[in-house]
């Protein structure tokens, strides 16, 4: 007799992973491959983070911490607060987590029971929907537009049958890049709050942001559920460092959940996490390159055939609409990985529903790379 499997498994891949493994299969057979596929700087940690770490492993034995993390880094990350945003957030309710996936993961148990439905928008972070399906939870997708700059707005979640119980918005966001001005995140706080449904708000794209700076969720309603990471502006992705700020009443449920599953945080990045607020200047030199590739494709992209293009106005992606050229990105992506050697990310990773005509393009390279990617694309028949 076969052996059960469980259902709750059998969620879709997260296909830039998939796209991730094409390139680097043909990087094996020695062709070339720019990558504008994944949303990972291609700068390594900030140096002092890098000295941090080297000092720890030299005088710590990097043992388990506290399940909620270390004392100095969360209340560090509740100085940026203040010094950042102007925002007073206790330390204790900032919650060290292993990078922003497990964040959502705490996020989702602690605050839902199983059937609760959760809105999040389409186009959107396809592992928001993966993960809120794994838990039994009903992802309910916001359809958000170019129309409206792909910004999700009270009317279109009150058009909504069914209702919801939370609601999780990333500004800026991916794919698109969009980035919700302060009185629209503002009014979508105080939505939730009159409605009773449960704000998150994604924060992990915070700091890379090309005119207006983003502004925390905590500025409007502090029952809010913040997630961020250390992988994006600080440019620390394979260090798996996240957290949270989180109301009082979901503490101790996070707490638990998080000693059951998951023990603690990584220690050395805990220890290497202090020094990266002592990096800005560093990272908001990263910034400035992203800023470099996000003008050379907007200027470029539309000579390519790439003409209808989200407004990135934070982030490293540009999310462009392809109909006119295909009605299957995930074919087209993979010839354009097959006959030019540049990766993209087809949009049926991030919409079900209308992927089928958008792909993304990550320009968190180099310059350089960014640059030979958009002149074999000029040369490119579709």
């Amino acid at each position: 007799m076969a052996l059960k499997v469980s259902k709750r498994g059998m969620v879709p891949p997260f296909i830039v992973m998939d796209v991730m493994r094409a390139a680097a299969e043909r990087e094996a057979g020695g062709n070339h491959v720019l990558h504008l596929e994944v949303g990972q700087p291609s700068t390594a940690a900030p140096g002092k983070v890098i000295e941090a770490a080297k000092r720890a492993l030299e005088s710590d034995k990097i043992g388990y911490t506290l399940a909620l993390g270390q004392e100095p880094l969360r209340e560090r990350i509740a100085h940026y607060y203040a010094d950042y945003y102007g925002v007073a957030v206790d330390p204790k309710q900032v919650i060290v987590t292993t990078g922003s996936s497990t964040g959502f993961l705490l996020a989702f148990l602690s605050a839902f029971e199983a059937g609760d439905r959760v809105g999040v928008c389409s186009p959107g972070y396809p592992a928001y929907r993966n993960i809120l399906k794994a838990l039994g939870l009903v992802p309910v997708d916001i359809p958000v537009t170019a129309e409206t700059d792909f910004h999700p707005t009270p009317d279109a979640i009150d058009s909504l049958e069914g209702g919801l119980d939370g609601l999780l918005i990333a500004s800026p966001s991916n794919p698109t890049g969009s980035m919700l001005p302060a009185d629209e995140l503002e009014a979508l706080c105080s939505y939730c709050k009159r409605k009773g449904i449960r704000f998150i708000s994604d924060e992990i794209y915070h700091g890379i942001t090309y005119g207006e700076k983003a502004q925390t969720a905590l500025a409007y309603d502090a029952d809010t559920i913040v997630i961020n990471s250390f992988s994006k502006y600080f440019s620390m992705t394979g260090w798996r460092l996240g957290w949270m700020v989180v109301p009082t009443e979901l503490l101790r449920s996070i707490e638990c959940l998080a000693q059951n599953m998951f023990i603690s945080p990584p220690t050395l990045s805990q220890y290497a996490g202090v020094a990266a607020f002592d990096c800005l200047d560093e990272l908001d030199a990263n910034v400035a390159r992203y800023a470099k590739n996000r003008e050379l494709l907007l200027k470029e992209l539309p000579v390519a055939g790439f003409d209808k293009l989200a407004p990135a106005d934070g982030a490293f992606y540009l999310y462009a609409d392809i109909s006119r050229l295909t009605n299957d990105s995930q074919t087209f992506c993979s010839r354009m990985l097959a006959e030019t050697g540049v990766a993209a990310t087809p949009g049926i990773d991030f919409d079900p529903g209308q992927g089928h005509r958008f792909m993304r393009f990550s320009f968190a390279g180099s310059i350089d790379d960014v640059a030979e990617a958009v002149s074999r694309l000029k040369t490119w028949t579709p």
